[in-house]
């Protein structure tokens, strides 16, 4: 697995530039991942961002959008404002987390 530093950080990815290891990431690390992306954060992301993280530890594996709306609150209409064109994609990359199964 590749290795790049982020946020002045080194950090393992896979192939598609997620991170692979949960403990590596921080928040700095979601601002610089973000920007690559052109998403500017709002209270609003980072309220999906921490949902992500938080059932990602119970679960042990990436919330889809579906989930992200009937147990995090957040509409999937409200996903794709926040995180255009591939949300789930977009949440789990900025969240530090796996590809949620079911994204293509």
């Amino acid at each position: 697995m590749p290795v790049i530093e982020v946020a002045g950080k080194q950090v393992n990815v896979n192939e598609e530039g997620f991170l692979t290891k949960y403990d590596e990431w921080n928040e700095e690390i979601a601002k610089v991942l973000a920007k690559q992306i052109d998403i500017e954060l709002t209270d609003a992301h980072w309220k999906i961002i921490k949902f992500l993280r938080e059932d990602f530890k119970t679960e042990g594996e990436t919330a889809t959008s579906r989930r992200v709306q009937t147990v995090g609150g957040v509409p999937v209409k409200d996903q794709f404002a926040l995180f255009p064109k591939k949300p789930a994609k977009k949440m789990a990359y900025i969240a530090g987390l796996p590809k949620p199964k079911g994204c293509v």
